[in-house]
């Protein structure tokens, strides 16, 4: 299960970045959750695991707008579970993956990107 919320009013983090949005992530090890420091932002600029949800409601409802927590699909297999597109990290599909270097899905096609930077988009009309 993934939901992701934006925030009222963006709290300073313990590293001094504000937090814009945060999402929930429930594996079987944990539920974690990931702050985002930027309204933009495609990966988390950290996380924290907790124990239950009760205990991660009890910590950031209250910070939550008023449209609440919004339900996401599960990531693709192989996806990092912080980002709100398809993204992984470029060779982890095949047991080889390149640290530091990611891909992500655009128009049914795995191609490089930086998530730091600008997630490149295949507008209609683009050529191939």
């Amino acid at each position: 299960m993934r939901q992701y919320a934006r925030l009222k009013e963006p709290p300073v983090s313990i590293d001094n970045q504000c937090v814009y949005k945060i999402m929930l992530y429930q594996a079987r090890e944990g539920i974690y959750l990931f702050t985002y420091s930027s309204p933009d932002a495609v990966q988390s600029s950290s996380d924290r695991c907790y124990g239950s949800l009760d205990d991660l409601y009890l910590d950031w409802n209250g910070l939550v707008d008023e449209r609440g927590w919004i339900e996401m699909e599960d990531p693709l297999p192989f996806c990092q579970h912080d980002a709100f597109i398809p993204l992984r990290i470029k060779g982890r599909d095949v047991g080889k993956p390149e640290w530091g270097k990611y891909e992500t899905l655009i128009g049914g096609k795995w191609v490089d990107c930086d998530p730091a930077g600008e997630i490149p988009v295949r507008l209609e009309g683009d050529k191939e």
